[in-house]
């Protein structure tokens, strides 16, 4: 444990000297969030606000993660093996959230990736860790049913479009999450909390080392995501961290778990299909505008509240998730 919370520190420190770095960085080349004019117009006032702050984790992830991974393969070898697809499977997403981000904030091609280009990244990233951690790490097909504290084997040909799925499904929910300051962070943090606790619980040392950088990193950034944010963390920041709350949960098979500790994310995706679907049957809306944390707003909640409640639910449902496991 002392090693890990060495870790954790050391990305800490690591995130927030990079954002000092990065940030007027970032604004002096006018990497700046794009507000769309029908959101919340209070949202308009952040315009221009550096965005693309995902690279800062990433740089956290990747730097820390090869440390540790060389200190590691001296007498660990086999722990310093199993962190590369860990590393590599929050790295490759987030790296296509970041070649959207160029393409629309630096190159200024306001769409961005079309979202073909950008599932197809997704999609052969998601199947490459699979089949990495199924063909050459072998670690079964069998996932942890929450409660019930039992695994099941699932046949081969339903485990690997399931593992993808849910990569697709934890990007796409963060990525919704991530609409205010400071709320996928915050949300995000606790959530791999959990997951590193449930590492060290079954003494899985290479996902508590990486669960370890990532909260570090994340505590850093938040520093300079909270209300008023300083920096955005972009979809580079977004399905990075949707990644590896995915990968991890994989890696631990627990996918299932999810279902509880991100309970956030999962509303929030859940508001805009609602929204969706009933707008088009009726021509009505259920809320006042999605994901869920927009409808809070034009309620009168203050984003500092929001992100406070949304973080608090959160921690509870991961502290239900600790007693299911």
């Amino acid at each position: 444990m002392q090693y890990q919370n060495k870790i954790l520190l050391l990305s800490f420190a690591a995130s927030v000297i990079l954002s000092l770095i990065i940030v007027p960085i970032l604004r002096k080349l006018k990497v700046g969030q794009i507000e769309r004019t029908e959101g919340p117009e209070s949202h308009l006032k952040k315009q221009g606000t550096p965005t693309m702050g995902g690279i800062i984790m990433i740089l956290v992830l990747i730097v820390i993660g090869v440390f540790i991974y060389l200190d590691f393969r001296i007498d660990q070898a086999e722990t310093a093996k199993a962190i590369l697809p860990l590393i590599g499977v929050a790295g490759g997403f987030g790296i296509i959230g970041f070649i959207d981000d160029f393409k629309k904030l630096v190159l200024k091609n306001t769409k961005g990736l079309s979202p073909k280009a950008k599932m197809l990244g997704l999609l052969i990233v998601a199947v490459a860790y699979t089949i990495v951690l199924v063909k050459v790490f072998n670690i079964g097909t069998d996932i942890y049913i929450p409660f019930v504290k039992e695994y099941i084997t699932l046949p081969m040909w339903f485990y690997i479009p399931f593992a993808v799925l849910v990569m697709l499904a934890a990007t796409n929910a963060i990525n919704l999450t991530d609409g205010i300051d400071g709320l996928s962070t915050s949300v995000t943090t606790i959530i791999l909390t959990c997951l590193t606790v449930i590492s060290i619980l079954f003494g899985v040392k290479e996902v508590t080392s990486v669960g370890a950088i990532l909260i570090g990193a994340c505590l850093g950034f938040l520093l300079f995501n909270l209300n008023p944010a300083k920096v955005m963390m972009g979809d580079t920041g977004s399905l990075m961290l949707g990644g590896a709350i995915a990968g991890i949960a994989l890696y631990l098979k627990m996918p299932l778990l999810l279902l509880i500790i991100a309970i956030i994310p999962i509303i929030e995706t859940l508001s805009v299909m609602i929204q969706v679907a009933y707008f088009k049957k009726t021509g009505n809306r259920v809320f006042k505008m999605t994901p869920i944390h927009h409808h809070f707003e034009l309620s009168g909640w203050k984003e500092n509240k929001i992100v406070s409640v949304f973080s608090l639910i959160t921690l509870v449902f991961c502290i239900i998730g600790l007693f299911a496991i």
